[in-house]
């Protein structure tokens, strides 16, 4: 076993157009600040990292690890959510997600695809580049307008649709294999990886490739009232990467988990700043120590209460906090006693 890094903290929900949110160095100094010890990137956001550049220039990929660790930080990995969502789209999803394109795209939907698949290989060179071995992303959707069955779903739709899913995604699958770095989606309502039933049958598609892996945020399963814990047992191979986010669900007479089109605030499921939620953490990190995951813990702000700078300050003391460091002592080893081949024989009876 192996103590869990951390804490870390992804930066998407922070980034602003005031200091010190406004550039790399001011915002790996805050966090650092704070006492997180590494920052996952989003990729958007050119003030922060041209993923382009540090795709295809070593010394720029040099010059942007060197900024994160002048602020005494690692990297722990890059993410690519919004350009993973633009990955598999459905028409009626177009308007929408245009906002997450360049404008030079907007408005094409095969052009979108298009820059996105190539975000995502550069993101694996980059992420080859910066010294990483796991990448954040979204896997994008072409079903999920289809997730509650009414009208029922044509025969084959699904089969048909994780096809073509895993058909744009296994190229990219094979230049993160190349670079040596673990692909991690996260499982996502609005995604169709959205559950552990999902991601088998993409898995299938992709036949076990060895690159698609698992983003694991609990937060997500507690909205839909999935067993976050017993999910860690049926995965954990194949968890790479982990995004520490606090959820609650308090169903009433008059909604559940679809929310009824109500604000983040008014939903029956919504997300919390860490500890505020349901949340069982000490169950979570124990059982990822159990198993040895090797990542990192990266704090998620998504909060409908709390203001991000008291959520971005207490969630680092809670990482900290839950973080186990491992021992390299069996507890009742002062009890042992050296025994041979002889003595064990003696105490099974045998001869």
């Amino acid at each position: 076993m192996q103590t869990i890094k951390g804490p870390g903290i992804f930066l998407a929900q922070f980034i602003g157009n005031e200091a010190p949110f406004n550039s790399l160095p001011a915002i790996c100094s805050w966090a650092a600040g704070l006492g997180f010890k590494g920052v996952q990137i989003p990729t958007t956001d050119t003030r922060f990292i041209d993923l382009q550049r540090a795709a295809e220039s070593q010394t720029y990929a040099d010059e942007i690890k060197g900024i994160v660790n002048e602020a005494g930080l690692e990297i722990t990995e890059l993410s690519t959510h919004l350009q993973g969502q633009l990955v598999a789209v459905h028409p009626v999803y177009d308007t929408l997600f245009d906002g997450f394109a360049p404008e030079s795209v907007r408005g094409n939907s095969q052009a979108r695809t298009d820059w996105a698949v190539k975000q995502l290989h550069y993101a694996a060179k980059a992420s080859q580049n910066l010294g990483l071995n796991a990448h954040a992303t979204f896997s994008g959707a072409l079903m999920w307008h289809t997730v509650y069955p009414w009208p029922q779903r044509p025969a084959g739709l699904v089969e048909d649709g994780f096809k073509e899913l895993a058909k744009r995604w296994t190229p990219i699958l094979n230049s993160f294999d190349e670079c040596g770095v673990d692909l991690c989606y996260e499982i996502h309502p609005g995604e169709d990886l959205f559950d552990g039933e999902t991601y088998e049958m993409f898995l299938a598609e992709v036949n076990n490739h060895p690159r698609a892996c698992l983003l694991y945020d609990p937060s997500h399963f507690v909205i839909q009232c999935l067993d976050y814990v017993q999910y860690i047992d049926h995965y954990h191979e194949r968890i790479k990467a982990f995004h520490v986010k606090d959820a609650e669900f308090n169903p009433t007479g008059k909604q559940g988990v679809y929310g009824g089109y109500q604000s983040w605030p008014n939903r029956a499921g919504r997300f919390r700043s860490l500890g505020d939620g349901q949340v069982d953490y000490k169950k979570i990190f124990s059982k990822l120590t159990q198993y040895d995951y090797k990542g990192w813990a990266v704090m998620e702000w998504e909060c409908a209460l709390k203001h991000p700078d008291d959520g971005a300050r207490e969630g680092a003391k809670f990482i900290k906090e839950h973080i186990i460091p491992v021992t390299d002592k069996t507890f009742d080893d002062f009890a042992s006693a050296n025994t041979d081949r002889e003595t064990n024989k003696r105490i099974l009876g045998i001869s």
